[in-house]
């Protein structure tokens, strides 16, 4: 997702227009030390009940009729069961929106120094030995991100400018990386 900036309404439709079915580089878009925000579908976990699902504390161990429940589940009166109540059901594959994640690096995975840093001056590809567990060779354009994404190895991500004006100093904070470990 990238906002088209720049001119009138009819140039901006044409930019827009000259990109379809063409190939949009990651470094035409976005750049490092850049926050963005990452959009994705979680892992799921299927059908689970409310102690994984909600975190809710196990019953005493004599309880009848199973201990992995909600005590009480609301009063008499009103005489429906709340919103926020804890209730058993689907858990994962959600749709989620992850803020503020930084890149740290992008290259190209055929880039036989994509590894190599300023510090460290092995000539050394990104993928480690072997490829990545239940992905294999990157072969194309790569962005590293500080921390996690939503999901399992090859489920699509969306990438989007960050939608915030960012002050913060780790934000606005130049990072030089030292070493990449492509040990397997």
């Amino acid at each position: 997702e990238i906002q088209v900036n720049g001119g009138d309404a009819k140039a901006k439709v044409d930019f827009a227009k000259g990109l379809f079915e063409r190939q949009v580089e990651v470094g035409g878009i976005f750049s490092t030390n850049e926050m963005i925000d990452v959009i994705g579908v979680t892992k799921g976990k299927g059908f689970e009940g409310v102690t994984t699902r909600w975190g809710v504390t196990r019953l005493p161990r004599k309880t009848h009729r199973g201990l992995r429940k909600v005590a009480c589940i609301g009063a008499w009166h009103p005489a429906r069961v709340a919103y926020s109540v804890p209730r058993a059901g689907q858990n994962g594959y959600h749709h989620r929106t992850e803020l503020n994640k930084k890149i740290y690096l992008m290259g190209k995975g055929s880039d036989q120094k994509g590894a190599t840093t300023e510090y460290d001056i092995t000539e050394k590809s990104i993928n480690p030995m072997g490829g990545f567990p239940h992905y294999g060779l990157v072969n194309h354009d790569f962005v590293m991100l500080k921390g996690c994404v939503a999901g399992p190895k090859k489920r699509v991500l969306t990438l989007r400018k960050s939608l915030l004006v960012h002050t913060a100093r780790d934000a606005k904070e130049e990072i030089k990386l030292k070493f990449i470990d492509t040990s397997s």
